[in-house]
């Protein structure tokens, strides 16, 4: 049965036309350039959820359902859309999320996350009246569901909703009888990401709407594959691996931010250093996942195919941008490799390189306290600004976020006074590196 699963779904890469195959339909048309979706528009109808796409231009497309979950999977040849269109579809009774990826650099992969099974049908409109290009999407076998949302409808007065925190799973590289890489104070690596770890756990779970959730508590040897564990069953909706660099030059220093790569390493030293950390669950008697093996790649499949791999990066850029402001960056862009711990289903995922444990200064700051601190509070910034743009629906951080517009004479101390907030919690959620406003600034005041 997994076999056969993943013989399916590795033929479904590069498909352009399949007839007689029940649930999947591929419709063609010639394109000379790339074409942008403009708006999507949904509406309930008998039976069904249609999502109409407004195009500039008519676009060839293929549509199929994935199960075990559920998901109905939209690829579109040569085509962009706007950054954050798809976040303008709400959740509903029948779709439980919406994510959208570049394929083979020029393709859309819009993933539609489903509650029940459905039928997939679609159709493209030419221009009409003051319409122009559509495509339709339908959703078809939803009577039960639209049954029951009536039913719940018609009860309900002031509907409630119930908001989960966004949940943030943070790994401490290394731990127990793997110390990682060693400075020449005798730092070990393992001790330095479980320090920066609990300071980082400590700032996300201040903030009301976020729960951080630690791969390991304390010093103790975790395979690759258990921490990933970790991170699934608390249905993290980020990863963040955190790391010392080592390097054979002493002079070697700065932080970097990886993100995973399916095809070829960004860089020779971006593959040197997956290489290495992919490494220890082969020295220490586990390579299920420092091998390329069926298991690995089907994961890596749904991956790519779920635009995990994009908004990883764009996870990392924040980090990375947030990072500059306490260290010396060794790599200017999020690098990509093909780091094991990384490959997290469904679950964005990045790997951090505080500072180089090789170099003797950096090892200094790296021990202490201040400057633990001072990164902490750089990487739940670039958290916070992510989060800022894309937080999953249903989470308090898209549901529950006023926005303030700073008045002159207003601090943040009286800002957060005035929300039953605090300062520490402002300054986190907006990024912001001090206490400085400026006059007509707007921002985003955490739930209460």
């Amino acid at each position: 049965m997994g076999k056969d699963r993943r013989k399916f779904l590795k033929q479904l890469v590069g498909i352009s036309s399949v007839a007689g195959f029940s649930g999947f339909s591929t419709l063609s048309y010639a394109a000379s350039a790339k074409a942008q979706i403009q708006n999507i528009r949904l509406s309930r109808n008998n039976g069904f959820v249609r999502l109409v796409f407004d195009l500039d231009r008519s676009i060839q497309h293929t549509v199929f359902s994935l199960h075990k979950p559920e998901r109905v999977v939209l690829d579109l040849k040569n085509a962009d859309m706007l950054h954050g269109l798809v976040d303008m579809i709400q959740a509903n009774s029948l779709i439980r999320g919406i994510r959208s990826g570049i394929q083979n650099g020029h393709d859309l992969r819009v993933v539609f996350d489903l509650y029940d099974q459905v039928t997939p049908r679609s159709f493209l409109l030419g221009p009409a009246g003051d319409a122009g290009h559509r495509l339709v999407l339908d959703l078809h076998g939803l009577e039960a569901s639209e049954k029951n949302t009536a039913k719940t409808d018609h009860v309900k007065t002031a509907p409630q909703k119930v908001l989960r925190d966004v949940i943030i799973a943070i790994d401490p590289g290394h731990g127990g009888k793997d110390p990682g890489a060693t400075g020449r104070s005798g730092t070990h690596e393992k001790t330095i990401t479980l320090q920066l770890a609990r300071k980082l756990e400590k700032l996300i779970n201040a903030q009301k709407g976020m729960k951080a959730v630690l791969t390991r508590k304390d010093d103790r040897f975790l395979k690759l594959r258990e921490r990933i564990a970790v991170a699934t069953k608390n249905n993290a909706d980020m990863m963040i691996s955190l790391h010392a660099d080592s390097f054979p030059d002493p002079r070697a220093r700065g932080s970097s931010v990886y993100a995973l790569s399916i095809g070829g390493a960004s860089s020779e030293t971006a593959r040197m250093l997956a290489k290495n950390e992919n490494a220890s669950d082969m020295l220490f008697g586990d390579s299920s996942l420092a091998v390329d093996d069926a298991m690995v790649n089907e994961v890596l499949f749904d991956l790519s195919m779920t635009g995990n791999i994009q908004s990883s990066l764009d996870i990392g850029d924040e980090i990375l941008r947030q990072i500059g402001t306490v260290n010396h960056v060794h790599k200017k862009v999020v690098q990509q490799a093909g780091f094991a711990v990384l490959k997290v289903p469904n679950t964005p995922s990045v790997l951090l390189e505080a500072a180089f444990l090789s170099n003797p200064r950096e090892e200094k700051n790296l021990r202490s306290s201040a400057h633990q601190q001072k990164m902490a509070r750089a990487i739940s910034r670039g958290v916070n600004s992510y989060f800022l743009r894309k937080a999953p629906p249903g989470t308090w951080l898209s549901e529950a976020v006023t926005d303030y517009k700073v008045k002159s004479g207003d601090s943040l101390s009286v800002i957060a006074h005035k929300y039953n907030t605090s300062v520490e919690a402002l300054r986190s959620r907006n990024a912001l590196q001090s206490n400085n406003l400026n006059t007509g600034q707007i921002l985003k005041i955490p739930v209460s």
